[in-house]
């Protein structure tokens, strides 16, 4: 027979150790971290100040923590093993007799003694295959004494029904324990619950398995943290039965949850007390209890998709909710928390289709909260006092469909601005009308607001921004609306580039040049221009030679006021790094963010996005000037394009008359115009 070839082996090999148990990976973890105490010792952690031991997981072993509580590493015998004395480790294997005999070796003493008082002694010593979950010696002191002397005081009956629901009568392995599954007992057949969590953690009925796969001659011992109890109510009947659920009661029958909490599955329900709903203010809880879709969507965020145990919970997780949102699920010694919270007051109870924790608040989640709820409870809640002030709340309590743009609370650093006609018109742009989803945004989209302005979508690499504010954290979704948290207080645009420049006196120089290069009709037509508009000032720095070659040459001048602008819209919310644009004239420009300061071809901007109806302005304190530019021989006087450009520069704004770098070459052009012309 021919051998297998060796990458053949190693694929079985690799397959059979990828099909061990989260249990067993652990335990295998725990033999490589004790193996240099040598053969079959394993590394368990212990919490500080418990008897509670783990096999340690390779995170745990770095983390050295227990639901946030520190440990101490010890080394002992892996199950199934024991130490010789004069030997280094746990050479020899533990004796192999009847489950009767390996009660007393694996710590289990008292349910070998309540097994002899039961009668049960005669048919776990006897011939057979069984398997019994074994409580601890600690897990029997922990019951109540009423609670211990209703199990041993009635004629040991029940002290036998309690220890035969511990046991199966087939061999069960911890590979065999599979997440979600039932087995059947040796009392009455009822279903034992069994979850296998990928950490390792085994529970039965959210007992803990300790120290498993005991192996005895005639089964298999498990030793377990808790004395388990049968269960047969669902997590409804759970719900029907409870006086403290009496609210939840009245929600789920108005909700028709009823079906699915009866149904077969497992699930972990989060029930809210009655205490829970008393925290909420009165009008909220009104309005999702008289809305079926919010009501819905508040109890599905309190069912988990699956049985989460409290003793499976570690360390923190994350977990979906049937509602679709997550909560994060974690511990903190021997609390369990919901989103950091300790609000869960009890913890465990079994039903047939899962597991319920009572919580002592309400878990709302944010599609059933208004569009003003979901502002209040983020980092936007400055901009929800705004809105409020501005009476403009109504559009974000009710149904109405909307999209909030939201500063974020460090935009009103300084104070909140004024409420005037003003302010509320702007406030009223940044209401969309729709609700919205950003993922859903595309690149030169048009939103309608309130205020019955025009919104533009710039989709970038890092960024998605509406006008010159750029998205600065997730969506948060609620009933009726959805809030968009953005980076700064929205302007919309007011005209074209052409009409802003116009409007602002800093420009009046540029606006003149941009008229006499024949630029105008370029910069009013529809389009997505990024315009780094030079200044009074910038025009003023140049050297005076060069400002009159600049403005006597009616073609350079066309050249260089195309070198500032690009045929793109880029707001400065998009600039990360180094962007480079091309420009209408045919070089690239070079955008790059330093210190929060937007720079153009390594020059400070003085003013970032100016928004226009066809593109964005950036003011600049520099004229531009492309690389492959090279000053030409001209005579000493501006030629006749200049002239007009003085005229038109005069009209809109007297400053540059008495400007005194300005000023004699002003005088020159009139004195040449009246030469030609007599006069304007």
């Amino acid at each position: 027979m021919a051998r297998p070839s060796l990458p053949l082996l190693l694929l079985a090999l690799g397959l059979a150790a990828a099909a061990k148990s989260p249990y067993q990976q652990v335990l295998q973890h725990s033999r490589l971290r004790g193996r240099q105490h040598g053969p079959n010792v394993c590394a368990v952690q212990k919490l500080i100040g418990t008897n509670r031991k783990y096999f340690t997981n390779c995170k745990q072993w770095y983390q050295r923590k227990i639901c946030g509580k520190s440990t101490v590493i010890s080394y002992e015998c892996c199950p199934g093993y024991e130490k010789v004395p004069g030997e280094k480790g746990c050479p020899a294997a533990l004796p192999l007799s009847n489950i009767y005999e390996t009660l007393g070796v694996v710590g289990s003493a008292t349910t070998q003694l309540y097994s002899d008082r039961s009668n049960l002694r005669p048919e776990i010593e006897g011939p057979g295959s069984f398997t019994i979950f074994a409580p601890s010696n600690e897990a029997w002191a922990s019951l109540s004494a009423e609670t211990l002397d209703s199990l041993v005081s009635n004629v040991n009956i029940e002290l036998l029904n309690a220890l035969r629901y511990h046991m199966v009568d087939k061999r069960v392995l911890t590979d065999d324990l599979k997440h979600g599954t039932t087995l059947s007992s040796m009392y009455q057949n009822l279903p034992i619950q069994i979850h296998h969590y990928p950490n390792g953690i085994v529970t039965v009925n959210c007992a803990r398995l300790l120290k498993a796969d005991h192996h005895a001659t005639n089964g298999v011992v498990h030793v377990i943290d808790k004395v388990i109890a049968t269960t047969t109510n669902t997590i409804q009947q759970i719900i029907e039965t409870e006086d403290s659920l009496e609210t939840l009661r009245t929600a789920v029958a108005a909700s028709d949850l009823s079906s699915l909490l009866e149904s077969e599955g497992q699930y972990t329900l989060l029930a809210p007390t009655n205490e829970a709903f008393e925290k909420i203010p009165r009008e909220t809880l009104n309005r999702i209890l008289g809305d079926p879709e919010a009501l819905r969507d508040l109890l599905n965020h309190h069912i988990l998709k699956s049985a989460m145990c409290a003793e499976a919970i570690i360390a923190g997780l994350t977990m979906e909710t049937l509602e679709g949102a997550t909560l994060d699920v974690g511990c903190s010694g021997e609390e369990l928390t919901l989103n950091g919270k300790p609000i869960i007051a009890n913890k465990d109870v079994l039903a047939t289709n899962g597991v319920v924790h009572f919580v002592n608040e309400l878990l709302i989640p944010d599609s059933a909260k208004t569009v003003f709820e979901l502002a209040q409870e983020s980092e936007v809640s400055k901009s929800t006092d705004l809105f409020r002030q501005a009476g403009l709340s109504s559009h974000l309590t009710g149904s109405e469909r909307v999209t909030l743009l939201a500063p974020v609370n460090d935009v009103f650093k300084d104070g909140l601005p004024v409420i005037d006609s003003n302010m509320r018109n702007l406030l009223l742009n940044h209401i969309v009308k729709d609700q919205l989803s950003s993922k859903y945004l595309y690149h030169g989209q048009k939103l309608q607001t309130l205020g019955d302005k025009e919104l533009r979508v710039f989709v970038y690499r890092n960024n998605l921004c509406i006008e010159n504010a750029c998205i600065a954290a997730h969506d948060k979704r609620g009933r009726f609306g959805t809030l968009f948290s953005v980076d700064k207080m929205l302007t919309p645009p007011t005209g074209s580039v052409m009409d802003v420049l116009k409007a602002d006196h800093r420009f009046s120089t540029l606006v003149a040049a941009i008229q006499s290069a024949g630029l105008t009709e370029n910069l009013n037509r529809p389009g997505t221009f990024t315009v780094f508009a030079p200044t009074n000032e910038a025009f003023q720095a140049m050297p005076q030679g060069e400002l009159n070659k600049l403005l006597g040459n009616a073609k350079e001048l066309a050249n260089i006021l195309k070198f500032h602008v690009a045929d793109e819209i880029l707001v400065s919310g998009a600039v990360t790094a180094l962007v480079r644009l091309k420009s209408m004239q045919g070089d690239k420009l070079e955008v790059s963010m330093k210190n929060n300061v937007i720079h153009i071809n390594k020059e400070p901007v003085a003013e970032s996005d100016i928004m226009a109806t066809n593109g964005v302005i950036y003011a600049v304190n520099s004229v531009l000037q492309p690389q492959a530019s090279r000053p030409q021989e001209r005579g000493d006087e501006p030629a006749d394009p200049a002239l007009e450009i003085f005229k038109q520069a005069s009209a809109l704004s007297k400053v540059s008359q008495r400007n005194p770098r300005l000023a004699p070459v002003y005088s020159r052009i009139l004195a040449r115009m009246k030469e030609n012309s007599g006069g304007f």
